[in-house]
């Protein structure tokens, strides 16, 4: 059996699957299983895969279920001991799967290893911006509150980890690991989970080991659905965990608030809600401004800056603030 199954949901991204997959076909660690689960794809992204060179590439084809049920199948069809996740538009360093399971087989506590991440834009290109977290140790407080692990191309888990919160959905029928009633936050309900009702322990591998693809011409879409949808994590985080809900919630929500306005602030205009989620922000846990006064502070100046500057003038001044908040923050999103 292989050592590590890598799961690659694959939707509608033809532009980017031969990329996705020929960065872990080479990969220095050649111990691994490619599970591409198809989710209903219409475009040629299936046919792509399938004429990948390699018996170690699995298509697996289902009706749509959104990226965790895509992710569940791919959980499912695992026969290594550690599952790698990667989204079909990302890619990988070609020394990541070394270094994550170089950790994992030196430590048996650690259930969920995850790698810094190098952001890209739609061409592959680095926009200037690093996704790794502030810290080294990771208890459910600042998993809940600042999901270090970042993106869904970042880790490696070990499979008994994952095991270790698998739940049967009475609705779909199956047996469940992430939450496919989820279309967005997904990734860090599933990680809270593990923090916060087992043992497992989370490690940084200190590296840039993920390009993580965002497309820049679109970060404030859709913000107030991405609240909502947070919430309701929040709402469920409640029931599995009410102490760490009822400490950490609203400074929680308080940094998913900042957050989102940060992507509003790269938006593309004025009419963006930037201001008005900092200011829910500061009101719901004004500790933000105390724990993290450089970046509270630029993020607001940026919302504010996009409130009452003409759109060419905010422009510039946003390229300043963003650059700012890189040194003030050492280079992390």
């Amino acid at each position: 059996m292989p050592h590590v199954s890598v799961v690659i949901p694959l939707y509608q991204t033809e532009r980017y699957i031969a990329e996705a997959l020929g960065s872990v076909l080479a990969q220095t660690y050649a111990d691994f299983e490619c599970l591409v689960i198809d989710d209903g794809s219409k475009d040629r992204g299936p046919d792509i895969a399938r004429a990948m060179a390699d018996g170690r590439v699995r298509v697996i084809t289902q009706q749509n279920r959104g990226l965790a049920g895509a992710r569940n199948t791919g959980i499912r069809e695992a026969t290594g001991d550690y599952v790698a996740f990667l989204d079909a538009d990302d890619r990988w360093a070609p020394g990541k799967l070394a270094r994550h399971v170089a950790l994992l087989d030196q430590n048996p506590s650690i259930g969920v290893s995850f790698s810094a991440s190098r952001l890209i834009d739609d061409d592959g290109n680095p926009i200037g911006l690093t996704q790794s977290p502030a810290r080294l140790d990771f208890p459910a407080s600042y998993v809940f509150c600042r999901n270090p692990v970042g993106n869904g191309s970042a880790p490696v888990i070990r499979k008994a980890a994952l095991d270790a919160i698998a739940f049967h959905d009475e609705a779909l029928g199956r047996t469940c690991w992430f939450d496919e009633s989820f279309r967005q936050s997904e990734d860090i309900e599933c990680w809270t989970r593990i923090v916060a009702t087992t043992a497992w322990q989370f490690a940084l591998v200190d590296a840039e080991l993920t390009d993580y693809r965002v497309n820049t011409t679109g970060l404030s879409a859709n913000t107030a659905k991405q609240l909502e949808t947070w919430q309701r994590f929040r709402a469920k985080v409640k029931g599995y965990a009410p102490a760490l809900e009822a400490d950490f919630g609203d400074i929680a929500e308080a940094y998913q608030l900042r957050y989102l306005a940060r992507r509003a602030v790269r938006g593309s205009g004025p009419d963006q809600p930037a201001l008005g989620m900092m200011a829910r922000a500061i009101r719901l846990s004004p500790r933000i401004l105390i724990d993290e006064p450089s970046r509270t502070l630029v993020t607001l100046a940026a919302s504010v800056a996009q409130r009452l500057l003409p759109r060419a003038a905010f422009a510039h001044v946003e390229s300043l603030a963003m650059s700012k908040l890189q040194r003030v923050t050492g280079v992390r999103v």
